[in-house]
């Protein structure tokens, strides 16, 4: 017996294509603006400098070594900040000089910029987000590669140990990617 004629079926017309939806940009955050003046520099740098004098770690650096006066350093940090920053300021120190004294009196290591590097981020991140504060964050690690770099040596160790320790060998692989 002959099988009935079939038709072929037609093939299903393809699903339409959706673009993909645009990727936002970040919705500000008012409870948490972005770096925007040297008001917010002063602020930012007075509460990460309490922090940094208060650290068991690296405290002793600007209370013991150096004797750090906040309220004579604040204006020379905040122009070097304001500089990198925003490229207003007129910072015409060597930034690097003070840091060569402070490491023949007892050497920096990579965990002391890595303690740095965490305080330097969580200041930032607490009060702001935006494309100036993730510039602040990236500019403090790199300030913090160049300075360990430039006092041990091209090949100083960037690992270190501790609670809540960043080390810098994992700054310099986000720098690298």
């Amino acid at each position: 017996m002959d099988a009935p004629h079939l038709q072929p079926v037609p093939p299903a017309a393809p699903a339409p294509q959706t673009p993909p939806a645009p990727i936002a940009p970040p919705v500000p955050d008012p409870a948490r603006p972005d770096i925007t003046s040297r008001a917010d520099l002063d602020a930012l740098l007075r509460r990460f400098y309490t922090a940094a004098f208060a650290d068991p770690l690296i405290g002793p650096f600007f209370t013991e070594i150096a004797g750090t006066d906040l309220e004579v350093h604040l204006p020379r940090i905040t122009d070097f900040w304001e500089r990198a920053l925003f490229r207003t300021a007129e910072y015409r120190r060597n930034a690097f000089a003070p840091h060569a004294v402070l490491h023949e009196a007892r050497p920096l290591t990579a965990e002391h910029f890595g303690r740095w590097v965490q305080l330097w981020h969580a200041t930032v991140d607490g009060p702001h987000r935006g494309p100036n504060a993730d510039r602040a964050k990236a500019q403090g690690e790199r300030i913090a590669l160049a300075m360990l770099r430039r006092l041990g040596g091209r090949d100083a160790p960037t690992g270190g140990t501790g609670p809540g320790f960043v080390p810098l060998a994992a700054v310099e692989l986000r720098a690298a990617a």
